[in-house]
């Protein structure tokens, strides 16, 4: 995490450095126990430090899947509490030989997880119970019973995506939020990378709802290959439907002319056709009223994700204003409660990311905010905060950016539809992000380090940052190399700004929005012993240490772990090469113009000409594209995004 009061970088980020561009009633009784508590979507929890062990969890959920449990698949526990107090969850099967975990994950919210395979048939009961030292109180309590084969799936109301049984809660959310954080979940060094939302989805051990509604479900193609837009919106529909919660989506444009983007035609799990622009809606083939049964409900649900969704949400919707009322999203306190998972962040340009993770500040380190997000080519890797991931900016014509909630929806008592909710009903609802650049990044970091840190340690997890970005960017340029290796025709390169916002194989495949923010990146680490200089108060000196000494010290400690972090990629001819973190600070001219896939992948790692590194280079944009790009070097030179 970037320490707090970076000051430089300011007018550059304002005037537009651009991140990656996204286009694109049942009778079943729920597997959940949720207490009761309060209608908010976000339950309160008290911060990290000085939490009182045995005190108010507030609200908290036990969830068992699948949803009828049988012999042949593995029975899943997850508790959740709001707060972090120290607690026991427990599976009791017929012969009462009792498992538990007192191992408590997460960070706003707090869960306890256990996994019993093959379980036998009878009558078992799940706990979650504070622990001994607190009392042994049971706060949630689940009878399950073990069936010989599992239950059908449920009903699912005539072009309805599927039935809502139950609505949102604080206990609902704060499952939501375990949910993604187990899904992502990794050590924090192992920076990890997928192919496709899919492949997250379809591994159980990530995937607590993996099969929980049928056997076979989430062998049908759930998730596909969303981008960073569409990410947000296939968690939340695929968490909604496992569970019977309402979802709902609008059509909103991208905002153009110096005009914020905006929503119309709200659609909802319940009525997902709404008539647009006055048009009656059309049915997708999909859609098959009139013979029930003829595709599965996972089927149906997949093919929603892969057309209908994909085709109505884009990164417009994140970027709606602050006070709107009809966006899917709304502007959230800047607060651990409220930077959690699930919650995402929208950046001014088209960028969008879902929070994974927060890990509370220690002694050793600061405090980090994870995020995932997915890209055109439908790989999803996981990202720390920093300027260099979460570029923000102020500007009324690219709409409200920053972090967001989705907007509740709940079922209108007088009409009986689905609808979402005004923000004057939110608790959370709040425009102080909005207070000036240097204010948010201020603030964020507060929240997520509230104690001054130790400079070395900042400049490290400053240039861990830096290494995660470099080497998230050696996936996108592989796989615009094996595209390049492939019979493929040349890919057309878009005029002036569209190269940020196009669709097809240069959306796939090209790097202009990744390499616009790894030269911010760049920026921002060389810069930081000058920050940190300028920023006294917020770090913690050694005795008698001045600003020239301690300038000193950091530049020498950037310099060595430049030098010394290596990283490698492969060449045109599948060898591979190592370049240090300090090969690309120096190749800053060269990156900008490395982003065409169809340069070879050495040029679009700026090898020398003539180098050994750059001989197996083969393949080079034509002139035109080459004179072209030249054209457009200044933005990525001046670190800014052509105007919309």
């Amino acid at each position: 995490m970037l320490p707090p009061r970076l000051v430089i970088l300011v007018s550059v980020l304002v005037a537009g450095a651009m991140a990656d561009a996204c286009n694109r009633s049942s009778t079943r009784v729920p597997s959940v126990v949720p207490a009761a508590g309060p209608t908010s979507a976000v339950a309160s929890a008290s911060p990290d430090a000085h939490y009182d062990p045995c005190g108010d969890p507030g609200d908290t959920i036990l969830f068992v899947s699948p949803e009828h449990p049988y012999g042949a698949a593995a029975v899943r526990v997850v508790g959740v509490s709001a707060r972090p107090v120290d607690m026991v969850l427990s599976v009791v099967p017929p012969d009462g030989r009792e498992t538990t975990t007192r191992e408590r994950a997460g960070a706003t919210p707090y869960y306890w997880f256990l996994s019993v395979g093959a379980p036998q048939e009878g009558a078992w009961r799940a706990e979650l119970r504070r622990a001994e030292t607190c009392g042994g109180e049971r706060i949630q309590v689940r009878d399950i019973r073990v069936e010989h084969a599992p239950g059908g799936p449920p009903w699912v109301p005539p072009l309805a995506l599927w039935a809502s049984r139950v609505e949102w809660s604080p206990s609902f959310e704060n499952l939501y939020s375990a949910w993604i954080e187990h899904l992502f979940d990794a050590p924090l060094d192992s920076q990890p990378a997928w192919q496709a939302l899919r492949d997250v989805l379809r591994d159980p051990e990530r995937n607590f709802l993996f099969g929980h509604l049928s056997p076979h479900e989430d062998d049908q193609g759930f998730g596909a290959v969303p981008d960073c837009a569409d990410l947000p919106y296939v968690l939340r529909a695929y968490f909604a439907y496992k569970l019977g919660l309402p979802f709902a989506w609008s059509h909103c444009s991208r905002g153009e002319g110096g005009a914020p983007p905006h929503c119309t035609a709200f659609a909802t799990s319940n009525r997902p056709f709404p008539a647009i622009d006055g048009h009656p809606p059309s049915l997708p083939a999909w859609v098959d009223p009139g013979r029930s049964g003829r595709m599965s409900n996972a089927r149906r649900l997949a093919e929603f994700f892969r057309t209908t969704l994909a085709d109505a949400v884009q990164s417009g919707a994140g970027r709606t204003p602050a006070d709107d009322e009809m966006g899917d999203y709304y502007p959230t306190r800047l607060t651990v409660d409220s930077l959690r998972p699930g919650t995402i962040f929208a950046d001014p340009y088209g960028h969008v990311l879902v929070v994974a993770k927060r890990i509370p500040q220690s002694p050793s380190s600061g405090g980090l905010l994870l995020a995932v997000d997915g890209q055109p080519d439908g790989t999803v890797a996981r990202k720390r905060f920093w300027r260099g991931n979460f570029l923000f900016a102020i500007d009324p014509a690219l709409g409200s950016a920053g972090f967001k909630r989705f907007r509740p929806i709940v079922r209108d008592r007088s009409t009986g539809e689905l609808r979402s909710v005004h923000n004057d009903a939110l608790p959370d609802y709040s425009l102080e992000q909005y207070e000036g650049v240097e204010a948010f990044y201020d603030h964020v970091d507060a929240v997520l380090s509230p104690a001054p840190r130790e400079p070395i340690a900042a400049l490290l997890e400053t240039v861990d940052a830096l290494e995660e970005q470099i080497k998230a960017r050696v996936l996108s340029v592989d796989n615009g190399r094996k595209f390049l290796s492939g019979v493929h025709p040349e890919v057309e390169m878009p005029e002036d700004r569209k190269i940020f916002e196009t669709t097809g194989a240069w959306e796939d495949y090209s790097t202009p929005s990744r390499d616009l923010r790894l030269l911010i990146a760049i920026d921002v680490a060389r810069s930081f012993p000058t920050h940190v200089v300028r920023q006294p108060a917020y770090y913690i000196t050694g005795p008698g240490q001045g600003p020239a000494e301690l300038r000193a010290e950091l530049d020498t400690r950037l310099a060595r772990e430049l030098r010394e972090r290596t990283f490698s990629y492969t060449r045109s001819n599948g060898s591979e090469w190592t370049l240090r973190l300090d090969d690309v600070v120096a190749r800053q001219a060269a990156l900008e113009v490395a982003y065409n896939p169809n340069d070879c992948v050495e040029h679009r790692w700026g090898a020398p000409e003539g180098s050994e590194e750059a001989s197996p280079c083969v393949s080079r944009a034509t002139s035109g594209q080459t004179r072209a790009m030249e054209s457009y070097r200044q933005w990525f030179h001046e670190r800014r995004r052509p105007p919309r």
